[in-house]
């Protein structure tokens, strides 16, 4: 069992920055896919960036990509999501997961491991 806590969440305005959090499994960093989910309310869950390796590899969803960037600090065994230019569209529960596949993880949305979520809400 992998267990995954996101933390981070808050209310800021629209251009403001946030940083997000989830504390991983000290095996979870290095063995597994990682990535960063949304969902708005009424909306369907929405890929937002995805890491392996370390930041070997990252992926980014073409609307966030140049305002959000995938971390991880292996130290603290921490997985980030550092968020700037934030827009009111940006509002929604972020979901930390994890899982062997990247298939699963980032192509059907299935990963094994699911944070609680943190709510982001950007007022304009």
């Amino acid at each position: 069992q992998v267990q995954l806590v996101e933390s981070g969440g808050d209310s800021v305005q629209a251009g403001g920055s946030l940083r997000l959090s989830c504390a991983v499994p000290r095996d979870t960093y290095s063995r597994y896919y990682m990535a960063w989910f949304r969902q708005a309310p009424g909306k369907e869950r929405e890929r937002v960036a995805a890491i392996y390796n370390g930041g070997g590899s990252t992926y980014y969803t073409a609307s966030v990509k140049g305002r959000f960037t995938i971390s991880t600090a292996h130290a603290k065994n921490t997985l980030y999501l550092q968020m700037n230019s934030l827009k009111p569209e940006d509002t929604a529960m972020y979901y930390c997961a994890a899982d062997l596949s990247f298939s699963r993880l980032w192509v059907s949305q299935s990963a094994a491991y699911w944070g609680q979520g943190t709510q982001v809400t950007v007022s304009s």
